[in-house]
């Protein structure tokens, strides 16, 4: 049977989304309202496509897909933590995401920052809940890979320097800092703690770094250019925000044409670091390829 990537992808995000739900606390659970916050939004649908890649990592290594599914969970928190506090009036100040009102919009900003906080920390408890006996020390090296990955140094830096450039003149290395760090980090990080937990050895390591970092990068990349000619009802927000906002952008720096030359290189340069990876790659490549020409 040839590959089919549709239903690997509709396979691996049924078992997310039961993992995501066995995981975090039900909504009975007091205190009830920032319980029901938390699933709110990470139950709002999306790609889930930074577990996905975990998960395919761990299986392109010869792992225990089900038993990395926790970790894979983490960074689906962590990444829904990140989108509750980007939609914030304080930020990006949205009303939709992926269709439905934001978070902020149904229970309030306090409670929405608390939901994120909540996300946030409940991550870093699943990893070190994690049962990885006899190897605590890939256990610590996997929480700390996801905390640099969304720190000062990581996700959190790129959002403050996307802030900080708004409105500013055209600036290709601040440029390239946002979106590597806002974006392509956590991407990075979800591939890397897949490899960690499989026991890639450091050469694997390296090359599937490298294949995540041009993947994360072309990430956002698509992502900036569907702001400007992608389908609002596919994309579930509002198109033009970026522009809206006065955000720094590839199409806003390079104009639309050299954005989508870049994103072809990008992708080209990740399947390439693939190329020399002694593994059967099948899903890697098939999911870049998918990110190359998605439409939301």
């Amino acid at each position: 049977m040839p590959f089919s990537l549709e239903e690997y992808l509709q396979s691996r995000v049924s078992e997310v989304e039961v993992a995501l739900d066995r995981l975090a606390p039900p909504v009975s659970q007091p205190p009830q309202p920032i319980c029901e916050a938390m699933r709110y939004s990470l139950f709002a649908g999306g790609k889930r496509i930074r577990p996905i890649l975990t998960l395919a990592t761990v299986e392109t290594l010869g792992g225990d897909r089900e038993e990395a599914l926790p970790i894979a969970c983490a960074i689906e928190m962590l990444h829904t933590y990140s989108l509750i506090h980007d939609d914030l009036p304080a930020m990006d100040n949205d009303d939709y995401r992926r269709g439905r009102p934001t978070n902020h919009k149904v229970y309030g900003d306090a409670i929405a920052i608390l939901a994120g906080d909540a996300l946030l920390t409940y991550a870093f408890q699943v990893l070190a809940e994690v049962d990885m006996q006899g190897r605590e020390k890939e256990q610590l090296a996997i929480i700390r890979e996801l905390a640099s990955a969304s720190g000062v140094q990581g996700m959190i830096g790129g959002q403050v320097a996307d802030i900080q450039a708004a409105g500013k003149p055209a600036d290709e290395a601040t440029l390239l800092y946002i979106h590597r760090h806002k974006t392509g980090d956590l991407l990075t990080a979800s591939v890397r703690m897949g490899a960690i937990f499989a026991g890639a050895s450091p050469e694997e390591l390296q090359l599937l770094t490298t294949y995540a970092r041009n993947l994360g990068l072309a990430f956002q990349i698509q992502d900036d250019i569907l702001d400007v000619v992608g389908d609002q009802e596919k994309l579930g927000k509002t198109v033009g925000a970026d522009a809206a906002l006065g955000k720094l952008t590839f199409p806003s720096v390079y104009g639309l044409e050299e954005s989508r030359n870049q994103l072809v290189r990008l992708t080209q340069e990740a399947l390439a670091a693939l190329d020399r990876l002694p593994r059967d790659t099948t899903i890697l490549r098939a999911i870049a390829d998918y990110l190359l020409k998605r439409e939301h």
